[in-house]
């Protein structure tokens, strides 16, 4: 098939195959007289596991050991097993970053009028944080940063 059908049938954009092939993570499809190329039915297994990978977010490094130990038929499932723990693990961390963002920003938003007076909460806040950051970097401290941004 060529890349459309390819593409069709893998659910994977012809764009993002031709990427997995300049990068390795496919081998390079065959080629007909007429330079298009052509996948075979192994060619859309591969695409439609990476694409199952690329929808529970794992990286092309991991998606290609992935293939590679799928493509082993003595593989250890302790192997697969430990890299599905390392991204569940990550997941995690960036769930918990997440809801850490989303409480501080429910919070700010709590704490917001929501009228049509200039002081907002979430403004306030967002220009201090901007200023601690800056302090930081400069060695400055609080006071002499208001002194000069009053805002």
């Amino acid at each position: 098939m060529i890349i459309g059908e390819a593409e069709k049938a893998s659910g994977i954009s012809a764009k993002m195959i031709r990427y997995y092939e300049s990068i390795g993570l496919i081998d390079a499809a065959e080629r007909t007289a007429s330079g298009y190329r052509v996948y075979s039915d192994r060619d859309v297994q591969n695409l439609r596991f990476i694409r199952q990978c690329r929808d529970l977010g794992l990286s092309l490094e991991r998606i290609k050991l992935l293939l590679n130990l799928w493509r082993n038929d003595q593989r250890a499932s302790s192997e697969v097993k430990q890299i599905a723990l390392a991204h569940v693990a990550e997941l995690e961390t960036k769930i918990a970053d997440m809801r850490s963002m989303a409480d501080t920003l429910q919070k700010l938003a709590d704490r917001c009028h929501g009228d049509n007076d200039p002081d907002c909460a979430i403004i306030n806040a967002l220009s201090l944080q901007n200023q601690m950051t800056l302090n930081k970097k400069t060695g400055s401290s609080k006071s002499s940063a208001r002194k000069q941004h009053p805002h």
